[in-house]
């Protein structure tokens, strides 16, 4: 049960947590002095933090992006019906 808690936790953590552990990772084998077990569970270990990184950009970059367009499409019917009103209130004249 505690495995799976972890677990979770690992792959919910933040990416500023992610990042930091990985830059932490980094340090420990360019120092170097590892036994070659260490350095590959190191190395195995930056790999999941490096993919769990870019998986937390693209996530952030994609909600991102779907906002952009979201405005966009508000803001284009925001425009529509103000250039509706104004020429409503043309043909009044």
């Amino acid at each position: 049960m505690a495995s799976e808690s972890a677990s979770d936790n690992h792959e919910e953590q933040t990416f500023e947590a992610a990042y930091q552990k990985l830059e932490k990772t980094v340090q420990a084998l360019e120092n170097g002095g590892l036994s070659l077990d260490q350095a590959t569970k190191l190395y195995e270990e930056g790999t999941k933090l490096a993919k769990a990184c870019n998986e937390l950009l693209s996530a952030a970059e994609l909600r991102i992006s779907r906002l952009q367009t979201s405005v966009g499409e508000q803001m284009r019917l925001m425009d529509g019906k103000s250039d509706g009103d104004e020429s409503d209130d043309e043909d009044d004249d």
